[in-house]
């Protein structure tokens, strides 16, 4: 395994993946290229697996035919693993996590992120797919908190990925399965360890989110992720997890403590060297905590576009001024755009010649 380590790193590659019946295959900048290698056997992934696993991660193999913790190879880089199962043989995904935690301009997170971060209290989330940097992200916010405020921040992660040291403030992280049996537990017992900041790397279901949303409303700084595509779909995602019965109260709550949302997606450079990070943010003001009241969600993306004096930005917008930057390619702005059209007007309204057979092959 160190020898892949190795060589995923070499390659500047952020997943590794080993399947039986295929050669590892490495993510580099979100394609996927194939060693030179034989294609690996049943016997070959389950000895790599017993090699990165601890007796207590077998177990939970053995149980729930996956699981998922990390690693730190001396010398190399930290690593995020997940082992599961598919058609009795087992297969794992590699996560390369740098050592140090990068800055929001290294990322190429939009300024405005350090307002938000430093309000005393309230929820920020950090949406996207899988893979989109969510989890750097919230590393870099717990970072930025860390290095720059005297804060008690209170870490809940399922696994543990980067690792933060005292600076300014004092910080603690707590691994799910390994310190506290669930998100819910250590939730639950945060309210006894005196927090100012409290990460929870995800908000995954209804208790975990009645929770982040109490200690929000109770004088705390929640910072957390969720798997949606943008930030209207964040706020249906939190509401739509409860009974109807309970829903009219949950949107009254969200739209009293949610501060602010950034929706992100990660790009291929227009080089083919790296990614390119591309930031929706909606800044919570008196107009969208009447539309979350209102559950009118749908109506966020216009009250984004009406209010960029504000540091608003929509998806369209940001993947206009990546692709007006020469940072990213029309083929690319437009296939990920969720409003195709609207950013060709953009395109056009700069002076920018729009390559016809480009919006025909990726427009909708």
């Amino acid at each position: 395994m160190e020898l892949l380590f190795r060589e995923m790193l070499s390659r500047k590659a952020s997943d590794l993946l080993l399947t039986v019946g295929t050669p590892p295959q490495f993510r580099i900048h979100g394609a996927l290229v194939a060693m030179a290698a034989e294609p690996l056997d049943a016997q070959t992934t389950q000895r790599l697996a017993h090699q990165l696993a601890n007796d207590r991660q077998r177990r939970e193999l053995e149980t729930r035919q996956n699981c998922d913790f990390s690693i730190g190879v001396e010398g190399l880089s930290r690593f995020r693993i997940h082992i599961y199962q598919q058609r009795d043989t087992l297969s794992i995904t590699v996560r390369s996590i740098p050592l140090e935690i990068p800055d929001f301009h290294t990322l190429g997170i939009p300024d405005f992120a350090h307002e938000l971060i430093a309000r005393p209290n309230g929820l920020i989330l950090v949406t996207g797919p899988v893979g989109s940097g969510k989890s750097t992200t919230l590393a870099t916010m717990v970072d930025h908190i860390n290095r720059t405020r005297h804060a008690h921040i209170v870490c809940i992660e399922d696994p543990i990925e980067y690792i933060h040291v005292h600076q300014r403030s004092v910080l603690e992280q707590r691994e799910v399965h390994h310190d506290t049996p669930s998100f819910e537990d250590a939730l639950r017992a945060v309210f006894r360890e005196s927090p100012d900041v409290i990460m929870v790397g995800e908000l995954r279901d209804l208790e975990t989110i009645r929770l982040a949303l109490t200690l929000a409303e109770t004088g705390h700084l929640i910072l957390s992720t969720l798997h949606t595509q943008d930030t209207a779909h964040a706020v249906h995602r939190i509401v739509d997890v409860f009974p109807p019965d309970q829903q009219q109260q949950i949107t009254t709550q969200l739209s009293m403590v949610l501060v602010g949302v950034l929706a992100q997606q990660l790009l291929p450079a227009a080089d083919g060297q790296g990614l390119v990070l591309a930031t929706e943010i909606l800044h919570v003001n008196s107009a969208i905590r009447n539309l979350i009241r209102e559950r009118q969600a749908q109506q966020i993306h216009s009250v984004i576009q009406t209010h960029r004096h504000e540091h608003m930005i929509t998806m369209t917008d940001a993947l206009c001024e990546l692709c007006a930057a020469g940072r990213i390619t029309q083929d690319t702005a437009i296939h990920r755009a969720p409003h195709p059209k609207e950013l060709l007007s953009l395109l056009r309204a700069r002076g920018i010649d729009v390559d016809d057979t480009t919006c025909r092959r990726n427009a909708p």
